[in-house]
C-alpha cells in the first residue's frame, strides 16, 4: 500500500514523502491516526502545496528553536535527591523531572524533546542534550546534588 505522509514518522519518513508501507500498518495505524493520506492521483496534486506550507512552516519552526536554544546557553537546572552509599540515589532524576524544573523557569517544554535515555541515578554534573527541532539540538547542564540530612 502506498501513502503519503501528513506528519513526521519516526523510521518511515518525513512529511510529503510517498512511501509504500504493509496494509494492516497503513489501515490500522497510519490513516485513523491521520498521519497518511492514500496516495491516489488526486492526493498527489494535494501533497504539492502541503509541501510547500510544511517548508515555510518548517522554516519558522526552525528559526523559532534556534531563539530558544540561545535562551539555554549557560542554563543549568539542578536537584537534591537523598542518595545512599557510592552516591547512588533513592529513585532517580527523569525527563519529566527536568522540564517540571523548565516549566517553573519559565520554559514550556515537552518532556519528549528532553533526549535523555535512562534515568541519572548518581551524584555529579550531566549534560543533556534537548532536541528542539530536528536541526536544532541544545544541551543544558544537570547538577544532582545530595540532599542536607538532619
Amino acid at each position: 500500500m502506498e501513502v503519503i505522509l501528513k506528519e513526521d514518522v519516526v523510521k518511515l519518513g518525513s512529511r510529503g514523502d510517498v512511501v509504500k508501507v504493509a496494509e494492516g500498518y497503513g489501515r490500522n495505524y497510519l490513516l485513523p491516526r491521520k498521519l497518511a493520506i492514500e496516495a491516489s492521483a488526486a492526493n498527489k496534486a494535494v501533497i504539492e502545496q502541503m509541501k510547500a506550507a510544511a517548508v515555510r512552516r518548517s522554516a519558522k519552526e526552525k528559526t523559532q528553536a534556534e531563539e530558544l536554544a540561545k535562551q539555554f546557553d549557560g542554563l543549568s537546572v539542578a536537584f537534591q535527591r537523598r542518595s545512599g552509599e557510592h552516591d547512588q540515589l533513592f529513585g532517580s532524576v527523569t525527563s519529566g523531572d527536568i522540564a517540571e524544573a523548565l516549566v517553573k523557569k519559565g520554559f514550556d517544554l515537552d518532556r519528549r524533546k528532553i533526549q535523555i535515555h535512562e534515568p541519572l541515578k548518581t551524584l555529579g554534573e550531566f549534560t543533556v542534550p534537548i532536541r528542539l527541532h530536528k536541526d536544532v539540538t541544545t544541551h543544558l547542564k544537570v547538577v544532582i546534588e545530595k540532599e542536607a540530612t538532619e
